[in-house]
C-alpha cells in the first residue's frame, strides 16, 4: 500500500497538478475535516490530525487488505511547520510519497509583489510566540498565525512594546473567495478581530545598528544621581555572559540600562530591575533611543521582584541592595545552569559574591579591571587611572 502525503495549499485552485491527479485517482483520503471537505467524489474519507492517529488508521486499512493508495491531506506546504514532519517519523517501514503543496507564505508574498527569501520564518500557530522578539531579528517577520495567537494578539505585543506604529499586513483566508490583503500599524490591528486563516507580515522593528559589545559610554543618556557601568567593565561583562540570540537574560540593578541595553541587542528577551524610579525613566529613555524594544525595564526591590520573571540563561547583578545571596539562590532555584557575572568595587563586596556563587556549587572566576585613560593637558595627553572593578563570573565559559 502506497501512502502519498500531500500539501494540499490554501485550496483546490492552489493543488499542484501532481497532487490534484493523485487525489482524484485515490480511493481513501485522511485528513482534516476541512480539507476533506475540498474533495467530496472521493470514495472513503476518514477525519483524523494527530500523527499516531493516521499511523493506526493506515494499520487498520493495511489489515484490511487494501492495495490502491492512500492519500493522506496537510494545508499549506508539507515542508512548512506542517503535521508531515511528525507523521513521518511514526510511518517507519510504509512505501511513502511527499507532494508539497504552495504554503501561505508563498501565497503571500505573491499577493505582496515581494520576495520572502529574507524574511524570518515564525509560526505562532497554536503555541506560544514572542512578536517583539522576533522584529528584532533586523528582517521583516511572517508569522502563521492561528488558535489563541492572531494577528491581533501579535501585535498587542508589538504595541505594548512599543512599536505601535510599526508596520504590518495582514493576509486573510488566502486562496479563497474571502481572501483580504490588510495594511496598517500594530497599533491599529491590536485592536481588531481577523478570520482564524490569517497570516502576518510584520516589518523590522526599527533600532540602532548593532555593534561590537562595549558601547562608547557617551551612546547613552545619563544623570549625575544614576551610575552607569562604564564602556571597558561592560565588553567584559558581555564577553562572560555571552548571550545567544534565542536566551534570556537579566540585569539586576540596571541603573541607566546600559548593560541591559547591550544584552538586548544581542539576546532574544532581557528583563531589567531597578529600585531608583529615576534610574527607571532613564533607563526607559536609552531603550527607546536604542530600539531595544525586546528590553522591560521594571522598577521594583530585588529579590522580589524577580519572582515572576521568565527563567534566564544568563544575569548581569550591577546591584544588590545587600541581598546578594538571596538573589543568587533564587537565580540557581530558576536555573541551576544560569551563568552568573557580578560587579565589585569594595574588598567586602567581592568576599560576599565569592560567597554567593559558591553557596550555590559555582567555583567563582575573579578578574580585577585596571583602565587608565587618556585626559588632555595643553598639548600633552596624560592617563588617568579610574579605580578597578571586579567582575565575578560563575557558570561562564
Amino acid at each position: 500500500m502506497k501512502i502519498y502525503l500531500i500539501g494540499v495549499g490554501s485550496g483546490p485552485d492552489t493543488l499542484t497538478t501532481e497532487a490534484e491527479r493523485t487525489i482524484r485517482q485515490a480511493e481513501c483520503l485522511i485528513g482534516a475535516e476541512r480539507l476533506l471537505d475540498m474533495f467530496p467524489d472521493t470514495g472513503t474519507r476518514i477525519k483524523a490530525t494527530r500523527a499516531e492517529e493516521i499511523r493506526d488508521i493506515l494499520k487498520e486499512e493495511e489489515q484490511r487488505g487494501r492495495q490502491s493508495p492512500v492519500c493522506v491531506l496537510f494545508s499549506g506546504d508539507t515542508g512548512f511547520y506542517s503535521g508531515t514532519k511528525r507523521l513521518l517519523t511514526v510511518l517507519d517501514g510504509y512505501d511513502i510519497c511527499v507532494l508539497p503543496g504552495i504554503s501561505s507564505l508563498q501565497l503571500f508574498a505573491a499577493r505582496l509583489g515581494r520576495s520572502w527569501q529574507d524574511w524570518q520564518l515564525c509560526s505562532a500557530h497554536g503555541k506560544e510566540c514572542d512578536a517583539v522578539k522576533q522584529v528584532c531579528c533586523g528582517k521583516p517577520v511572517f508569522f502563521l498565525t492561528g488558535g489563541k495567537t492572531g494577528p491581533d494578539a501579535l501585535c498587542r505585543q508589538l504595541t505594548e512594546a512599543g512599536l505601535g506604529t510599526l508596520e504590518v499586513t495582514v493576509g486573510q483566508d488566502l486562496g479563497t473567495e474571502e481572501e483580504k490583503i490588510i495594511s496598517g500599524t500594530a497599533g491599529d490591528f491590536s485592536q481588531r478581530s481577523f478570520s482564524s486563516l490569517s497570516v502576518l507580515l510584520a516589518e523590522a522593528a526599527p533600532r540602532r545598528k548593532r555593534m561590537t559589545p562595549g558601547f562608547p559610554d557617551s551612546a547613552f543618556q545619563r544623570v549625575d544621581a544614576v551610575p552607569m557601568t562604564k564602556q571597558f567593565v561592560r565588553a567584559a561583562i558581555l564577553a562572560k555572559l555571552a548571550p545567544a540570540q534565542e536566551e534570556t537574560c537579566w540585569d539586576i540593578g540596571s541603573g541607566t540600562g546600559s548593560v541591559a541595553i547591550e544584552l538586548a541587542m544581542q539576546a532574544g528577551r532581557v528583563y531589567a530591575v531597578e529600585k531608583n524610579p529615576d534610574a527607571v525613566r532613564l533607563a526607559e529613555v536609552n531603550r527607546k533611543e536604542w530600539g531595544a524594544w525586546n528590553l522591560t525595564v521594571r522598577e521594583g526591590n530585588a529579590p522580589e521582584a524577580l519572582g515572576d520573571l521568565p527563567v534566564p540563561d544568563a544575569v548581569f547583578i550591577g546591584g544588590s541592595g545587600r541581598k546578594l545571596k538571596e538573589i543568587v539562590w533564587l537565580i540557581h532555584e530558576k536555573n541551576e545552569h544560569a551563568r552568573i557575572c557580578m560587579t565589585a568595587i569594595a574588598v567586602e563586596s567581592l568576599a560576599d559574591a565569592i560567597e554567593a556563587l559558591k553557596q550555590i556549587g559555582y567555583d567563582p572566576e575573579i578578574v580585577q579591571i585596571g583602565v587608565s585613560q587618556s585626559k588632555k593637558a595643553g598639548s600633552l595627553h596624560l592617563m588617568t587611572a579610574r579605580n578597578p572593578v571586579w567582575l565575578i563570573a560563575g557558570g561562564c565559559a
